[in-house]
């Protein structure tokens, strides 16, 4: 099955353009026939990207752990959820479900996601692509601190050879569609 891993905020964060984008993500994800992987929670950006996808009729796959079931509201109406021990063992298999991955504004744990599975992409554990879904700049600063690691030579690829960084969902769609090697029976 095609799938893409979304990662973003259990919270909405203070700009309202980000529930929105969220709300396109999931809309374009189910329009194209592309299971969303995500986090698990109902609420924050997390819940709207889920709903979004549902809404439209899209396949909704959450992993979540044990200590977040509750902390995070599960989600109890998508299409399958995993209840996994710890967040490694839900990082491992949002990783193994799914064929890309998207980070969307979120927190530490966002942060966390996304470039744990950059860093797996490149020792060779997977050839998945990695994407940024910039809505407003929310990571401009964090893309100059990438700058920053290459200046000083410690990255081994700049980031624009790591990761897709796009502000409009349907761009992004695009070239992560470009790059994603889907299953051979599709």
């Amino acid at each position: 099955m095609r799938r893409i891993a979304v990662f973003c905020g259990s919270k909405m964060g203070n700009d309202a353009a980000f529930a929105e984008v969220a709300r396109q993500l999931g809309h374009e994800l189910a329009h194209r026939n592309i299971e969303l992987v995500y986090g698990g929670g109902g609420i924050g950006l997390m819940g709207v990207v889920a709903n979004a996808s549902l809404e439209k009729g899209g396949r909704v796959i959450g992993v979540i752990p044990e200590k977040l079931y509750e902390m995070e509201v599960a989600h109890m109406g998508l299409t399958e959820l995993y209840h996994v021990k710890t967040m490694h063992e839900r990082k491992v298999l949002m990783a193994d479900l799914s064929d890309g991955f998207i980070a969307m504004p979120g927190g530490i744990g966002t942060l966390e996601e996304i470039t744990e599975v950059m860093t797996w992409a490149q020792i060779g554990y997977h050839t998945k692509p990695c994407a940024f879904l910039n809505v407003n700049g929310y990571f401009n600063q964090l893309f100059s601190f990438f700058d920053h690691m290459e200046k000083q030579g410690l990255l081994y690829l700049p980031l624009h050879e790591q990761a897709i960084i796009e502000e409009s969902v349907e761009l992004l769609m695009e070239k992560m569609l470009l790059h994603i090697r889907w299953p051979a029976h599709f």
